[in-house]
C-alpha cells in the first residue's frame, strides 16, 4: 500500500516527524518498505506562461516560444511539444536547473535559435509516464510559482508492507486509525452524507449467490459527463498511490478505493440488460475483460451479468462491453461486499491481480458499502454533474458476517506477553482500537471487535493487539518458567537415529526419496497393500504416496547404477502410506539397498559380491542392537519383488513385521540393475522398543566346546536346527555357532552337511565328562528324530 503522507495527515495528524511516524508504523506491525520524497529534483522548477508561439524558422516540428516565468522579461524557449499554445502554462526547467536523473538545463541553440530552457512533460519531471506533450498546468496557476509549491510535492510517498490479516489497512482511512491509535492523535474522519436522489431511475439487483455476496448496493446516474477533466488534486493524489488518470469516471471509484479500502465498478447503463444478477458462472461461459483479454470462466467463479451476458469477474475486473468510456452519458455505480472465500484464488486462476482483488481476498468491512457509495455519489456529482437515483440494496443478513464477543482473561495476557498491562491502560488500548468492552469482571473482559477489523476473532488476537500497541520494545525480557517434572525415562525405547548410525558404521549411506512414487513400479515392487493416489500429481511418475520405501531406494539405486557407480549401499528411513478400507493409515519404515561388492575394492585381494547373508548379517546387526535377536525370527517366505529362493520374512510370532532378500532376477533385469541387488524393509516399531540389557556374571569354571556336524535335507533351514540344539541343550548351552555347510562329495544328492559349535559351561561347578556327552547326545538324539538327521563320518 502506497500513500501520500499529506493525505495521510488530512485525516490525523500527529505531532512527529515523517521519521518518527515510519517508526512507529513498523514497530506496530505495518512495515514500512520505502520512503521517497514526491518532488525530488524539482525545487528549480517554475510555472511558466506561454506568451507566443511562432514557427522555428529551419525546422517544421519546433516551436518558438516567448514565456513569462515571472522574471520581468519573457524567455525564449524552443519546443517540439505537439500540444504547446499561446496562454498555456506548462512546467519549465530554467537555465541551470536540475531534473531527475541529475540533468542539468543548460544555454543551447536548436537548429540556430537559442533556447533559455525547456518546458517539460510529466515524465521528463518523474510525474508519469506520459510524454505524449507538455505537462498542463491548472489555469490560475501563477506564473514564477514554484511547481513543487503548486503542486503540494513537498511531501513523502509512504509504502507500507501489509500482513495478509491487515486488510483494514488497504485504505487512507485504515492507517489513520492506526496511527491515531498509536499516537492517541484525533482522527479526522470525512463527513459523508447520503446523496439525496433527484430521479427516480432504479435498476435492479438479484443476489443468486447470498453465500458468496450477502450485500450488493447500487445506483443509477443519469447525464454525468464523462469528458470533464479529474482535478488535479485528485490526479496527484492517485499519482502518488501509485495509479495514473484514466478520466473521472474511473478515477473516482479508485480514489473511493484508496481512501476508504473500498473497490468500487461503474459500469455503462445504456450497455445493461434487465437487471443485475450476481450469480456463478455457467461452464465455459466467455468474458472480455476490460485488458481485452478473452478468457473462458469457471462454474466456480463468481461473476456480475445482466439478464443477457455476463458483465465481470466480481471483486476482480470488469468486462471490456459494459466499460464505460468517454461517450458514456448513464452510469449504474456498483458496491459490494464480497466474501473472501469466494474471491480466493480466483485472479490467480486467470493470471490476474488487481487492486480489488487484493482488497476482496483479504477481507473489506461488510458495513463499508453504503459510505462508499455516498461518497462516490458526490464527487461524481461535483466532478462530472448529473443527476443520481435513489440507492438500491440487495441484502442477505443470514449471509453477513458479524463480528461476535471475545473472552479476553488477565492470566492469558500474562502468560503470552510476560507482563500485565494495568486494566485502564488495557481497556484504552482496546477502545482507542475501536473495541467495545461488553463487560468486565476481575478475571477479564467480554470484547466486542469492530466490523473493520474482521482478523479478530479469538483471544490471541487481542492480546496480539494489546502487545502491538502497547509497544514490542516495552514488553520486558522475561526469563521463560516451566515446570521442570523429571519424566521417565524408557531404557527399551531405541531412537531410529541410532539404528541409522549403525547401518552407517557398515558402509551404508543414508538417502532421502520423494514419498510420491511410480504407480506401475509400486505395483510391481508392493502389491499387497492398496495405495493412495494423489489428486494433483506433479508428474505421471510421482502420482501415489508410497506404499513402501523400495520403489525410491530402487530409483536412487538405478541413479548410481547409471552414473558407473560399481558399489552401493544405501538406506532410509521414514512413513509409508496406504488405505484401509478407505481409512488412511501411516507408519514408519526402515529399509536398505546393497549391490556391487562386499568391501571396497583393496590392494590384498579381488572383492566378492555382497550376497543375500551379507545383508542378513545387517539387519541381525539391527535387532542386535535392538536386544530382539530371540524375539523374532527369520523365515523362509515368498515376495513378487524378491528371488524365490532368497528370501526371508521377519516374524514377530505370527506377525511378518520385515522383509529381505535378493532382488527377482525378472525385476532386476526389466530395471537394468546388478541381479545380486539385495533389499531389506522393517517395521520401525518392533525395533523401538526391546530387552532392557541385564548384567550376567562370568562363570569361574572353564567351558567346554564340542563340534557336530549332521546331514540333513538339502531345503532344511538352519535356523529350525539351531532351535532344536538349544532346546536339548538346555541351560549349559552358552553359545551356539554354525562353522560349516557343505554340500558335494561324500554327502548323498539332496542332503547337506552343517557344522555346529556348542559352547557349554556351567556356573557352580566344572563339567563332567558325563555332563558334556549327556548334552551332546541329547541334542543328536532329538536333530534324529525331528529332522531325520545323521552324524556325518
Amino acid at each position: 500500500m502506497k500513500f501520500s503522507e499529506q493525505w495521510l495527515r488530512e485525516w490525523v495528524n500527529p505531532p512527529v516527524s515523517t521519521d518518527e511516524l515510519v517508526e512507529q508504523l513498523t514497530m506496530a506491525g505495518l512495515e514500512v518498505d520505502s520512503v521517497e520524497a514526491a518532488g525530488e529534483g524539482l525545487g528549480d522548477l517554475l510555472v511558466a506562461e506561454v506568451v507566443s508561439v511562432d514557427a522555428h524558422p529551419d525546422a517544421d516540428k519546433l516551436r518558438v516560444c516567448r514565456v513569462d516565468a515571472g522574471q520581468g522579461e519573457p524567455l525564449q524557449i524552443v519546443c517540439g511539444a505537439p500540444n504547446v499554445q499561446a496562454g498555456g502554462k506548462y512546467p519549465l526547467a530554467p537555465v541551470g536547473a536540475r531534473l531527475p536523473g541529475d540533468f542539468r538545463i543548460k544555454k543551447s541553440k536548436l537548429r540556430g535559435v537559442e533556447s533559455f530552457g525547456m518546458l517539460c512533460s510529466a515524465r521528463e519531471l518523474g510525474l508519469s509516464d506520459d510524454h505524449a506533450g507538455l505537462m498542463d498546468l491548472p489555469a490560475d496557476a501563477v506564473a514564477g510559482q514554484r511547481v513543487v509549491d503548486l503542486l503540494g510535492l513537498d511531501d513523502a510517498l509512504i509504502e507500507i508492507d501489509l500482513t495478509p490479516n491487515r486488510g483494514d489497512c488497504l485504505g487512507i482511512e485504515g492507517i489513520a486509525r492506526e496511527v491515531g491509535t498509536l499516537t492517541r492523535t484525533p482522527v479526522n474522519t470525512v463527513a459523508i452524507e447520503p446523496v439525496s436522489a433527484t430521479i427516480d431511475d432504479t435498476f435492479a439487483v438479484d443476489i443468486q449467490a447470498p453465500d458468496a455476496c450477502p450485500r450488493y448496493l447500487g445506483r443509477v446516474l443519469r447525464g454525468v459527463n464523462a469528458a470533464a477533466a479529474t482535478p488535479l488534486w485528485m490526479q496527484e493524489r492517485l499519482r502518488r498511490s501509485g495509479l495514473r488518470s484514466l478520466g473521472p469516471l474511473v478515477d473516482i471509484t479508485n480514489y473511493v478505493l484508496l481512501e476508504l479500502g473500498q473497490p468500487m465498478h461503474a459500469f455503462d447503463l445504456g450497455q445493461l440488460a434487465g437487471g443485475i444478477r450476481v450469480r456463478y458462472a455457467t461452464a465455459e461461459e466467455p468474458l472480455t475483460l476490460l485488458d481485452e483479454r478473452e478468457i473462458t470462466l469457471d462454474t466456480d467463479t463468481l461473476v456480475i451479468a445482466d439478464h443477457d451476458r455476463t458483465l465481470a469477474i466480481a471483486g476482480v475486473m470488469g468486462g471490456l462491453a459494459s466499460g464505460v468510456t468517454d461517450a458514456t452519458a448513464d452510469l449504474f455505480l456498483e458496491c459490494a461486499y464480497f466474501a473472501p472465500e469466494a474471491i480466493a484464488g480466483c485472479a490467480r486462476k486467470y493470471a490476474l491481480h488487481t487492486d480489488s482483488s487484493h482488497r476482496f481476498e483479504r477481507g473489506v468491512d461488510p458495513q463499508l458499502q453504503g459510505r462508499a457509495l455516498e461518497h462516490a455519489t458526490a464527487l461524481l456529482l461535483e466532478i462530472c454533474g448529473g443527476k443520481a437515483g435513489p440507492v438500491i440494496e440487495s441484502l442477505s443478513t443470514d449471509h453477513l458476517p458479524a463480528p461476535a464477543a471475545i473472552a479476553l482473561r488477565k492470566q492469558r495476557i500474562q502468560r503470552v506477553l510476560g507482563m500485565l498491562p494495568a486494566d485502564d491502560e488495557i481497556v484504552d488500548i482496546l477502545e482507542r482500537l475501536g473495541m467495545r468492552i461488553q463487560s468486565s469482571d476481575t478475571a477479564g473482559w467480554q470484547v466486542l471487535p469492530p466490523t473493520y477489523r474482521f482478523d479478530v476473532a479469538i483471544e490471541a488476537d487481542l492480546i496480539e493487539e494489546i502487545g502491538r500497541v502497547y509497544g514490542y520494545n516495552r514488553l520486558p525480557s522475561v526469563p521463560l518458567q516451566g515446570a521442570l517434572d523429571i519424566q521417565p525415562l524408557d531404557e527399551t525405547a531405541h531412537s531410529i537415529d541410532r539404528f541409522c548410525d549403525i547401518l552407517a558404521a557398515r558402509g551404508y549411506q543414508e538417502a532421502v526419496t520423494y514419498s510420491f512414487v511410480d504407480p506401475d513400479l509400486q505395483r510391481r515392487v508392493n502389491p499387497g497393500l492398496t495405495p493412495i493416489p494423489l489428486a494433483n500429481p506433479i508428474s505421471s511418475e510421482m502420482a501415489e504416496m508410497r506404499t513402501g520405501l523400495w520403489p525410491g531406494l530402487i530409483a536412487a539405486m538405478q541413479h548410481n547404477v547409471n552414473r558407473q557407480k560399481t558399489r552401493v549401499r544405501l538406506f532410509e528411513h521414514g512413513l509409508r502410506f496406504w488405505s484401509d478400507n478407505g481409512d488412511t493409515r501411516q507408519e514408519i519404515m526402515l529399509a536398505g539397498i546393497v549391490s556391487g561388492s562386499r568391501l571396497p575394492e583393496h590392494w590384498d585381494g579381488q572383492g566378492t559380491g555382497a550376497d543375500f547373508f551379507d545383508m542378513k548379517q545387517d539387519v541381525e546387526a539391527l535387532l542386535q542392537y535392538a536386544g530382539q535377536c530371540t524375539t523374532l525370527e527369520f523365515m523362509r517366505g515368498q515376495h513378487t519383488a524378491l528371488h524365490p529362493g532368497q528370501t526371508a520374512c521377519l516374524q514377530d510370532g505370527e506377525r511378518v513385521v520385515g522383509w529381505l532378500g535378493r532382488l527377482h532376477p525378472q525385476l532386476a533385469d526389466s530395471l537394468d540393475l546388478d541381479p545380486d541387488t539385495c533389499l531389506f524393509e522393517l517395521e520401525y516399531s518392533t525395533l523401538s522398543h526391546g530387552v532392557l540389557a541385564r548384567f550376567s556374571p562370568i562363570s569361574r569354571y572353564p567351558s567346554i566346546r564340542r563340534d557336530l556336524a549332521v546331514v540333513v535335507d538339502a531345503g532344511l533351514p538352519a535356523g529350525e536346527l539351531a532351535a532344536a540344539v538349544r532346546e536339548a541343550a538346555g541351560d549349559l548351552l552358552q553359545e551356539l555357532v554354525i562353522f560349516d555347510v557343505y554340500q558335494g562329495k561324500g554327502v548323498e544328492t539332496g542332503r547337506k552337511s552343517i557344522a555346529f559349535g556348542l559352547i557349554l559351561q556351567d556356573y557352580s561347578r566344572t563339567l563332567a565328562e558325563q555332563d558334556i556327552e549327556g548334552a551332546v547326545t541329547g541334542v543328536t538324539d532329538l536333530l534324529k528324530e525331528k529332522f531325520g538327521a545323521s552324524l556325518r563320518d
